[in-house]
């Protein structure tokens, strides 16, 4: 049943660089075309190319722009080619034969479905005697007939038998859409109608196509696809998946293609000299990328309530993505506390905004952080230990002399800037201070510390910063106890006391109301460290040291 309808030569050109690649010969049958390429060595031979049925082939005319003219494109999914006629009325002619056959073939397999499902005569049985068969026969008979019926109203339509040939139209010309459409026309045509053999085969094409358009979209929302445009851009891949009843494999997909985005977008911000202005940016990209990638998904997937737990999942993964370029630039290079705090206080601004979308994901950030912080925090802490005890040992008991008002001011305006407000008692006469420079280096570097680590402050680094501050308090207090008890001169020991009672009585409860107001509750550590202070106050002779 196979024949030829037409033939001709043909220059075939690259698609993207429309640059021609090859000579071939098509043969068109009247169900198939047929590409055979020339061989170079032998005069008028063919040898086979490829193999196209005409049920999902596809000819678009394509425009002439000089020098390029003549050519027309054959669509196969997921595959198109580009051809050349000879002049432009080869082309036509091309065009023309090309679309007739498609049409009488699709003719002529509509008849042929039309004729099977026409009732097909029953074998006059032999005759007999019996009234009774008679009845059955009949009965047989009324049962069948509504069935043919049924079969021949499902595929009697125009538009039905075309459908296969429509969708892959609309797949090769991406008018994903449209193709959609057609299958939901077809699915609310068929309804409930028997799944007899004519509608089954037409389900096994349709099927084929559905897959074929499928991978399409899979292909569109792949992160190797360009990801500049946003979230949106992939909006309407998604939406078709969805409607195509892909939630799940929609909800997937989109995601990973956002963590490509998210990950390629970070990848590319430049590192800064200065960490707090790479911070700003790093920030600023990836909360504005998870603001975005959040209300996109809401408003793709807003009947679907399932995927939301997959979108909070990825939004852990991504929270970690973030962190691990934070800390590498943060704590992995040494930054100062101050440096570090600065910066985490900047995302957790950042980090904020996101519950304007009732999305919450603070805890997470602090989760992540919490272990670099740690260790930032202890980090700084043996500094300042080690930096008192350094004083310690070198401590004559003296009073400061500032030498100008300026630096006296200057000291001023540092302690008051600490929470001491009564330091002008321990001022005296032509800039001196009758306070121990070890003492009053030692109050200026702790609350800097208190106030940085405040700015750090989160429940599950409440007793590392609490163990830290006593350690560094107890450096002092055990100085100053040990100073007391070993010292003999009566004047030097009354500089002591004085020094002991500026740490005791001003020093302490203010480290101790400002922990209480960055944390929101007293610290029993504090107040037990005081006490014990007060009492070696009471009775400095005392040999028990404060511990």
């Amino acid at each position: 049943g196979k024949y030829l309808v037409y033939n001709g030569d043909l220059l075939e050109y690259d698609a993207d660089h429309m640059a021609q690649i090859q000579r071939v010969h098509a043969f068109l049958m009247n169900d198939c075309l047929l590409v055979a390429t020339a061989l170079p060595n032998r005069r008028g031979a063919y040898r086979y190319d490829a193999l196209y049925p005409l049920e999902g082939l596809a000819v678009i005319n394509v425009k002439d722009n000089p020098p390029m003219k003549d050519m027309f494109k054959l669509l196969m999914f997921p595959e198109s080619r580009i051809f050349q006629a000879e002049n432009a009325k080869i082309k036509k002619e091309w065009l023309e034969v090309l679309e007739e056959t498609k049409r009488n073939r699709a003719l002529s397999e509509k008849r042929r479905l039309e004729q099977e499902a026409l009732p097909r005569p029953a074998p006059t049985p032999p005759e007999s005697t019996n009234p009774f068969e008679e009845e059955e026969e009949e009965e047989e008979e009324e049962e069948e007939e509504p069935s043919a019926e049924e079969e021949a109203v499902d595929l009697s339509l125009e538009w039905i038998q075309e459908l296969p040939e429509d969708l892959d139209v609309c797949i090769a010309q991406r008018d994903f859409e449209g193709a959609v459409d057609l299958l939901d026309k077809l699915n609310e045509y068929l309804g409930d109608k028997p799944a007899s053999q004519p509608v089954k085969e037409l389900r096994a094409k349709v099927d084929e196509r559905v897959r074929q358009l499928t991978d399409v979209l899979v292909f569109e929302l792949s992160p190797d696809r360009s990801l500049r445009g946003g979230p949106r851009a992939t909006r309407r891949a998604v939406s078709q998946l969805i409607r195509l009843g892909q939630s799940t494999k929609a909800c997937e997909l989109f995601l990973k293609n956002r963590a490509a985005a998210v990950h390629t977008a970070i990848r590319q911000l430049r590192i800064e000299g200065a960490t707090l202005l790479y911070i700003h940016k790093l920030c600023h990209v990836f909360f504005t990328s998870l603001l975005e990638t959040a209300r996109e998904f809401e408003t793709d997937f807003a009947g679907n309530n399932g995927c939301y737990s997959a979108f909070v999942v990825w939004a852990r993964s991504s929270m970690r993505m973030f962190v691990d370029a934070f800390s590498k630039q943060v704590f992995d290079s040494k930054e100062s506390l101050s440096s570090a705090a600065e910066c985490v206080k900047v995302a957790k601004e950042h980090c904020k905004q996101l519950s304007d979308i009732g999305l919450d994901l603070t805890f997470i950030i602090h989760a992540l952080l919490v272990k670099d912080i740690k260790g930032a925090l202890q980090s700084y802490k043996d500094i300042i230990i080690e930096a008192t005890k350094h004083r310690n040992s070198e401590e004559m008991w003296r009073r400061m002399n500032l030498m100008t008002p300026e630096a006296l001011g200057k000291l001023r305006e540092e302690m008051k800037s600490c929470g001491v407000g009564s330091f002008d008692q321990y001022t005296g006469d032509d800039c001196w201070v009758n306070l121990s420079y070890t003492v009053v280096a030692f109050t200026k570097q702790t609350m800097a510390f208190l106030e940085e680590a405040l700015k750090l402050y989160f429940p599950e680094l409440h007793m590392v910063l609490l163990e830290s501050l006593v350690e560094i308090i107890l450096v002092a207090v055990q100085h100053v106890d040990y100073s007391l008890r070993c010292e003999q001169d009566p004047e030097k020991k009354a500089f002591i006391r004085q020094n002991a009672s500026f740490l005791y009585e001003t020093v302490l409860p203010v480290v101790e109301k400002r922990f209480e107001e960055g944390v929101g509750k007293p610290a029993k550590q504090l107040q037990d460290l005081r006490n014990a202070s007060r009492l070696m106050r009471i009775n400095p002779e005392s040999t028990t040291s404060v511990v």
